[in-house]
């Protein structure tokens, strides 16, 4: 299972509500310099906070930038290798809020660690990540200038993108079992930015399950997924001629590398999703034209 899908799965099976709940804030402002990740996404944005220098272990999938990929592992999102851990001597643990199972950062700490989590839910949160870890590790000009970046960067797409006219997505993150995403997640707040729907804001889960029945009944006008949900993630629905994203021939795959991680490059993933919806806009508006005139 590639990257991307695991890091949004993790968010299903580690359970959000009871994470967000029992999680506290750990290290206070400090200069840390010998820090470990435990999620892919955690490792990029110390990068991205120019701490680079300071990370000395990652979690598994942890491949960007290239940088990371020489530097130990220490096990998964559920699984921690202590011994390994005791190693490095890490003196900061960073941990990913929603996505690193409660009794995992229970026994780091019981441990003598160092934890921080951090908390990559929403759009927000990315800037609000950088900087913290900019705090923690002495680098607050440079993260605060990448915090400032992405913040403007996002603002930009929504001056462009929000006024056009609304378009029904459904945001596919993996076929078997079909999971979606709610209106809390990044990726809805993304389509949101880029003036779309999704067609399950309304759900209570971060990543729910759901029905293909479900799907068919809201009728989304785009059907979306990642380029890493697997080969036939959009093919399935062509059983069903009469959805609206069929009519209008509105498939589109994201670029999973960057649409799958809460860090900088959904600025890139951004660009990307509302292209695709502007496409998605002039095609309905086509097939619309067409009916009229037949």
């Amino acid at each position: 299972m590639r990257a991307g899908l695991v890091g949004f799965l993790t968010i299903t099976i580690a359970g959000i509500c009871s994470c967000d709940a029992a999680m506290e804030s750990g290290p206070a402002q400090g200069e840390y310099s010998r820090i470990v990740s435990l999620s892919p996404h955690l490792a990029e944005l110390v990068f991205a906070a120019g701490a680079g220098e300071s990370l000395i272990g990652v979690s598994a999938y942890s491949d960007y930038p290239p940088e990371v990929t020489e530097l130990p592992l220490v096990g998964d999102a559920f699984v921690v290798d202590q011994e390994r851990l005791a190693l490095l001597r890490p003196d900061l643990l960073l941990v990913w809020k929603s996505g690193t199972p409660v009794h995992v950062v229970d026994e780091l700490r019981r441990s003598g660690y160092s934890v921080e989590t951090i908390r990559t839910r929403g759009l927000d949160d990315v800037a609000a990540a950088l900087i913290r870890i900019g705090e923690l590790t002495g680098h607050v000009e440079h993260a605060q200038r990448a915090a400032m970046n992405f913040r403007d960067g996002m603002h930009s797409l929504r001056e462009r993108f929000h006024d056009d006219a609304a378009i029904r997505v459904f945001y596919q993150i993996s076929t078997r079992p079909l999971f979606t995403i709610n209106g809390d997640h990044y990726i809805s707040e993304l389509i949101e930015v880029c003036g779309g729907r999704n067609v399950f804001a309304d759900l209570n889960e971060l990543a729910p399950a759901v029905a293909v029945e479900a799907v068919i009944g809201r009728d989304p006008e785009v059907l979306m997924a990642g380029s890493d949900a697997g080969d036939d993630a959009l093919e399935v629905w062509d059983r069903w001629p009469r959805i609206a994203a069929n009519r209008y021939g509105n498939h589109f795959r994201m670029p999973g590398a960057a649409i799958g991680r809460a860090t900088p490059r959904l600025l890139d993933a951004g660009e990307a999703l509302c292209a695709a919806l502007q496409t998605a806009r002039e095609r309905r508006a086509a097939t619309a034209l067409h009916d009229a005139s037949g």
